[in-house]
């Protein structure tokens, strides 16, 4: 994948870290040439100084050819004139842009720009591992979907994996045993000692919580 990253935070900088790390090809363009001292040395991506709202400096960053866009500055109207830009004239194929406000998060979301808000998905997760130590956050999909990890509880021993499964709210996508991790189907009978690898709505963790206390 061909990225370009806009905004060179912590955010932006440790974004292109990590997708140069995985073998894509990163452009980082941010006003600040200061910025890119936080990179680590062996930063295998491109850097760019320049306005990112400046349409020559985008084309320079390779915008017509990227495959992702992520628009991760410190300011919210900034990253969503770029990431609409990036979607209606360049026709970016995948653009996410980083805004603090929910309120306005909605907004974009409804004129079809894809949003991160830091700051709600700072209140759920917090909120989740203060309620729900039994549960274990591995990764997030964005702001809505959690990676969770869980151990099978006691009464839910020799049940079927659909017991667990909820239609568009949790999910089983894997299991651990016995040193192997295989793909279940919902007949799939659960045995002490697993591992269940679960794919959950993050407004459904107290109903996953219910669940496995059933």
């Amino acid at each position: 994948m061909r990225a370009l990253i806009l905004g060179c935070g912590r955010i932006g900088g440790g974004l292109a870290q990590r997708l140069a790390l995985a073998g894509h090809t990163v452009m980082l363009v941010d006003p600040d040439p200061a910025t890119f001292a936080n990179l680590s040395p062996g930063f295998s991506g491109r850097k760019m100084v320049g306005d990112v709202l400046d349409r020559a400096v985008l084309v320079a960053a390779g915008i017509e050819q990227s495959d992702g866009l992520a628009a991760v500055t410190t300011r919210d109207d900034v990253n969503i004139v770029v990431a609409r830009l990036a979607r209606l004239v360049f026709h970016v194929p995948r653009v996410i842009a980083r805004v603090y406000s929910p309120q306005s998060a909605e907004v974009y979301r409804r004129l079809g720009i894809q949003t991160v808000t830091t700051t709600t998905w700072g209140i759920n997760r917090i909120a989740e591992l203060l309620s729900y130590a039994n549960l274990e956050p591995v990764a997030s999909l964005g702001s809505d979907v959690d990676l969770m990890d869980v151990g099978v509880p006691a009464l839910l021993v020799g049940r079927p994996v659909s017991a667990l499964t909820r239609p568009g709210e949790i999910h089983v996508a894997a299991i651990s045993r016995g040193g192997k991790t295989f793909l279940p189907h919902a007949g799939t009978l659960l045995e002490a000692d697993d591992l269940l690898h679960l794919v959950v709505l993050a407004t459904a963790a107290d109903h996953l919580a219910a669940l496995l206390r059933a």
